[in-house]
């Protein structure tokens, strides 16, 4: 047996720690911990009517009960050029993460060449020679600059991943709002049709009376004149009618004209049956794809701290080579001359005129600026849900009261006609109540677009979007014939 003398003994201990952190490497910069903020307790717009249970997100617009809207979200979510391409930034995201994680490896490559020589002495003799070898090079991450530039890199892709999900959750509620308000238009163009027949039908009526003599002329022009207003709304609505159409088409990644014979076939203003819970502040965190994209932005520009921290030390590399040479190929590696050779090499920043300290000062105030985005994200998502909340309140208490009116008035015009008719009123109060009558029932009809309009807001700001499959991996361009081949000539 060998006995060791305590000085072996002390260089292996010192050694082998020693090796272990070259290989295992250490970390600079900060390590990145999820922020922690001060958040409401409870929603200060909270009423009666908005329940504080937890939020349900999924597939929140099946609510409003309309089967063409739910197949229209779906083909959307399918066709959408928007979110085509949050998709391509994924997979460019996904593909620069392998990227970056592949230089914590060592990288070997292989190298082979053959030559034919004649020497100009002697007999002139043909020489052949054939080399053939491997290279290979490993950076030791001993300050984790690559480890650091993976965590960046990985949370850039998750990033990308809570980018896609914002993408649908915008998408979702554009989808919503425009095929509200083309049934809204819809259902106010038949109005103004309604109100303008009735309208002409007083006025043959009032010509009537007027060539017995029981009526006036003036009578007569107020009446034409006010059904011919009436139906003078109707291009404007036809109008904004055809926009939302149009957006809606392009939503679902169709040319604009694509849909309008399927949405002419009409159908009711799609309405909320129920209160929407709105769950707790603190559920926007997780809730909101806005602030987790935020959140791993900020997680990503930390780790960038420690890639820009790790270029100011020491880096050390491990290189080797091994090469074999035969003037024939049968005899490389056998009959045939090999070196090699292996060893480290030390890069140690001397003097940069202060360069590599301001990367790093640069570095640390971007990643400021994402803690402040990400805290003005949380912000705006409160904002957001307490203004959503006081609208959706409000307006429901608005559409209560504009139908209350909308009867009173439609009881009044049928008053002012039937004593129009029995000569016990004038013209002016006929006028005047189906004048008041039609603003009435129009304003309920945009009110009736404004409660699914905001409950369409709220449910987008509290989060909710398409928790379905999305497969990012499949490209939009499939490219054919990729590898060598004849360069075509340019068509152009």
């Amino acid at each position: 047996m060998v006995s060791r003398s305590p000085s072996l003994r002390r260089v292996a201990g010192i050694s082998l720690p020693l090796l272990a952190l070259l290989l295992s490497g250490c970390a600079v910069g900060p390590d990145y911990m999820m922020p922690r903020l001060a958040l409401p307790a409870s929603w200060g717009s909270s009423g009666k009517e908005t329940p504080v249970r937890p939020v349900e997100l999924a597939h929140w617009w099946e609510r409003l009960g309309d089967r063409e809207l739910n197949a229209l979200v779906e083909e959307a979510v399918a066709g959408n050029l928007d979110v085509a391409a949050a998709k391509a930034r994924i997979r460019t995201a996904r593909a620069s993460e392998r990227e970056t994680a592949a230089v914590l490896f060592p990288s070997v490559d292989g190298s082979s060449s053959a030559s034919r020589q004649k020497s100009t002495q002697g007999k002139g003799a043909v020489d052949n020679q054939f080399k053939g070898g491997f290279d290979s090079s490993w950076e030791l991450d001993l300050f984790g600059g690559n480890a650091r530039s993976s965590e960046a890199a990985r949370y850039g892709s998750q990033a990308a991943e809570e980018d896609l999900n914002s993408v649908l959750l915008t998408l979702i509620g554009d989808v919503a709002s425009n095929y509200v308000a083309a049934r809204g238009y819809q259902a106010r163009m038949a109005l103004a049709r309604q109100s303008a027949a009735s309208q002409r039908e007083t006025a043959g009526l009032t010509r009537k009376k007027f060539e017995a003599g029981s009526a006036s002329a003036v009578d007569v022009s107020n009446a034409e004149g006010q059904a011919a207003s009436t139906e003078a709304k109707l291009p404007d609505l036809q109008t904004s009618y055809a926009e939302a159409v149009h957006r809606l088409a392009v939503l679902t990644g169709r040319a604009p004209a694509e849909l309008d014979a399927r949405m002419q076939r009409g159908g009711a203003i799609p309405r909320p049956r129920q209160s929407v819970p709105t769950g707790l502040p603190a559920d926007l965190l997780t809730n909101r794809p806005d602030v987790r994209q935020a959140e791993r932005q900020y997680a990503q520009a930390t780790a960038k701290i420690g890639v820009a921290t790790a270029a100011r030390y020491p880096s050390v590399s491990l290189s080797g080579a091994i090469a074999t040479t035969a003037t024939t190929v049968g005899d490389l590696g056998k009959s045939s001359t090999i070196s090699w050779s292996f060893g480290p090499s030390l890069t140690v920043p001397i003097f940069n005129a202060g360069k590599l300290a301001a990367a790093q000062e640069a570095a640390e105030a971007t990643r400021d600026q994402y803690f402040v985005a990400y805290k003005a994200s949380v912000l705006t998502a409160l904002e957001d849900v307490e203004n959503a909340i006081v609208a959706f309140r409000q307006e429901r208490i608005k559409n209560g009261r504009l139908a209350a009116a909308t009867q009173s008035y439609r009881k009044a015009s049928e008053l002012a006609q039937s004593l129009y008719q029995s000569g016990s009123s004038s013209f002016l109060d006929v006028l005047d109540a189906e004048r008041s009558l039609y603003t009435a029932e129009d304003s309920l009809l945009t009110s009736t677009v404004a409660i699914a309009t905001n409950y369409i807001a709220l449910n987008k700001a509290l989060g909710g979007g398409w928790d379905g499959v999305v497969d990012a991996s499949k490209p939009e361009v499939i490219d054919t014939n990729t590898g060598p081949h004849l360069r075509k000539a340019d068509a152009n």
